[in-house]
């Protein structure tokens, strides 16, 4: 059996006297979409920005391809194939569509000979191809939450952080979120998703880890999870 593509050990972290990680592990394997789930304050944007090397852990170690990659600093991460999304996005405001992706495919795999046919297929997969030259201060906040996917794409990832990328979104625009999942996926990427829409949860992962509390309450696949007594408790409360 090959060994994950990331390993996840021991993973704590404190802000002051707030514990927002405490003891988390478990591993990804290549290929492989793990949902991460928990209500909010679980600790799961704290989790993605250590792995992708945002700021250290206070111990514990992120294992990445076989190498130690603890504290690492993102845009190394980035180097190595690690891309994330924002739940928030945060675009350069005076760069178009297109130089957001020139910008991301030079700081990350890619060689800095821009593949553009590249780039363009990454545009028409995040549905914002006719937006290729607007300047992201003027696109409304659903074109902004697709550019954060496809800059990510841009820097040509072995895994993907996905941040919330369904909030917000109408009920008739969810399928085709799933099925840019389902081609991002298709094409190797590793996936780790956050996400509230449990419709896009339950359809595109392989497996969950429920968080709660900064501790790792379940994991399984969608059906245990779903049933879980912790898990509910966790969300909806005891009687």
């Amino acid at each position: 059996m090959s060994e994950p593509l990331l390993v996840i050990d021991k993973i704590n972290k404190h802000f002051g006297g707030l514990a927002a990680l405490q003891n988390v592990s478990f591993d990804v394997k290549q290929g492989e979409i793990v949902g991460l789930m928990g209500p909010n304050g679980a600790g799961k944007t704290t989790l993605l920005n250590i792995i992708a090397g945002e700021y250290p852990p206070d111990s514990g170690k992120i294992i990445f391809k076989g190498k130690d990659i603890t504290g690492h600093p993102s845009h190394l991460s980035c180097r190595l194939g690690i891309a994330r999304t924002y739940q928030i996005p945060q675009p350069f405001v005076t760069l178009s569509v297109w130089d957001h992706l020139r910008v991301a495919s030079v700081f990350g795999r890619r060689s800095k000979t821009v593949q553009e046919l590249e780039l363009d297929r990454i545009l028409a997969l995040a549905n914002l191809a006719d937006r290729k030259n607007t300047l992201a201060q003027d696109l409304p906040i659903i074109s902004l939450k697709k550019l954060e996917l496809a800059r990510a794409l841009a820097s040509d990832p072995e895994l993907l952080l996905l941040d919330e990328v369904a909030a917000g979104l109408t009920e008739a625009e969810i399928p085709a979120v799933l099925n840019t999942i389902k081609e991002i996926r298709s094409s190797g990427k590793t996936i780790i998703l956050v996400e509230h829409v449990m419709k896009v949860m339950v359809n595109a992962v392989d497996r969950i880890v429920v968080l709660d509390k900064g501790m790792k309450l379940c994991e399984g696949n969608t059906d245990a999870v779903m049933n879980d007594g912790k898990v509910i408790d966790a969300y909806f409360g005891t009687s």
